[in-house]
């Protein structure tokens, strides 16, 4: 296998202890693939973007879809990460997105967006899933007054600027933000009931799902590929890799060096009670984050209690990652310094997923025919690799690529891709300089 960081990150027996593990109704264990099996699709992955995809071709397209995961369903990202279903799946601004991409890209994009909220929205409805879905909206606060100038400037039709005493009357104040920008899309969730909720929905669908099923080979075979795994070998004319943060770029030489997985952890602390919210001024289930380079993403849950998390950490070793709880704890009470007697009860971490290029992939791998890929969501996937999923169903059984046209293009590889850790690292430094000046 061939990944960047230590084994441990990638250690299938050990489920992460979070806030979403101990308050989610529990998945009944899929078995490992036995033996020799035939499918029409094979998924690679069991989180949104398979599972998603395995209900369209099971649902829509009646096709024969095996998924296979490493783990258990929804193990890496999908049941880890903070539960924003927004905006996002690139780093880039609307503003950017059109001089990158042009005008029609860009607005192709926004609809894809806008359509991947209300396909969690849907997801929710349609398969009676109970995700605690919060609020609509979501708020990005400016750490300095230049970032207020640039959010500013960026608010499109619907947004609202919200300057320092707005946000103080709408329970949403932090320390040190220069007013916030308001977008109305999007809401919080459990990202783990939604997750598991869907693996339920896709195995009553009729979708074949495998834990323990690791792909550690994958090959040509006349006009199928073959999959190998432990226990057992499956065979299918199309595959799907949706493995994102957690990919073996050793799988297919398409992955080597095209994506950057990241380090994102999150903390949540005991109940505040009411006294707490009121003097830290922030009573609204509202989710935010801020527009630092590295940026800290933030929520009150319906619990009461506060999460928050944020990106920086270099290493997976479990020492290391322990020790991030630290800076990250600091960073949270600087923000909301009337939570500082709130103590940690929870505190793990996860891997998103970059790309080379600033976009997701969500299209067929050159000179690989029938061998799909659907990934790099750049921290935010609730949504958009819902979204991406569904869309590239059709193409698996011969139809369209419904996918933005930014994703349809192979993302460039990284440069010099054996520096790209040391490159993180350097990346970060210089980032978190950028920030504390503003």
């Amino acid at each position: 296998m061939a990944r960047l960081y230590d084994a441990s990150a990638f250690d299938a027996a050990v489920w992460t202890g979070s806030h979403w593990a101990a308050t989610a109704p529990p998945l009944a264990p899929f078995d490992p693939l036995p033996g020799d099996a035939r499918a029409d699709v094979a998924i690679v992955g069991a989180g949104y973007a398979g599972l998603n995809a395995a209900l369209e071709l099971a649902e829509r397209h009646n096709v024969a879809v095996t998924v296979l995961e490493a783990a258990q369903p929804v193990w890496g990202a999908s049941g880890r990460n903070g539960g924003f279903a927004c905006k996002g799946g690139a780093p880039l601004s609307e503003p950017a997105m059109r001089r990158h991409h042009g005008a029609e890209a860009a607005q192709e994009w926004a609809a894809f967006e806008r359509d991947a909220v209300d396909r969690v929205r849907d997801n929710l409805n349609r398969y009676a899933i109970d995700a605690d879905p919060g609020p609509e909206g979501e708020l990005c606060l400016a750490h300095s007054a230049r970032a207020a100038r640039r959010l500013t400037a960026e608010a499109g039709p619907g947004d609202e600027w919200l300057p320092p005493e707005a946000l103080q009357e709408r329970g949403l104040h932090a320390a040190g933000s220069h007013g916030g920008l308001f977008r109305p899309l999007g809401f919080p969730i459990h990202p783990l009931n939604y997750a598991r909720g869907l693996a339920r929905a896709a195995h009553s669908a009729g979708a074949r799902i495998h834990g323990d099923s690791a792909v550690t080979a994958l090959s040509r075979d006349g006009s199928d590929w073959v999959l190998q795994t432990v226990r057992g070998r499956l065979t299918a004319p199309r595959v799907l890799i949706a493995t994102n943060g957690y990919s073996d770029e050793a799988l297919t030489p398409f992955l080597g060096g095209r994506i950057l997985p990241v380090l994102s952890a999150i903390l949540v602390t005991r109940p505040l009670s009411a006294k707490e919210l009121a003097a830290q001024g922030w009573t609204s289930r509202i989710m935010a984050y801020d527009s630092r380079r590295l940026l800290h993403y933030f929520r009150l849950l319906p619990c009461g209690r506060f999460l928050f998390g944020g990106r920086g950490g270099t290493s997976a070793a479990p020492a290391a990652l322990a020790a991030f709880h630290t800076p990250l704890r600091a960073e949270m009470e600087a923000m909301f310094p009337g939570f500082a007697a709130a103590g940690t009860e929870q505190y793990w971490s996860g891997l998103v997923c970059l790309t080379g290029s600033g976009t997701p992939f969500c299209g067929e791998v050159p000179g690989a025919p029938g061998l799909f890929a659907t990934l790099g969501w750049h921290g935010n996937g609730v949504a958009a690799a819902s979204e991406g999923g569904r869309r590239i169903a059709a193409a698996l059984v011969g139809g369209e690529n419904r996918a933005p046209a930014v994703t349809r293009t192979p993302p460039r590889r990284f440069p010099l891709p054996a520096l790209r850790r040391p490159a993180l690292r350097a990346g970060m430094a210089l980032a978190r300089l950028l920030d504390r000046l503003g």
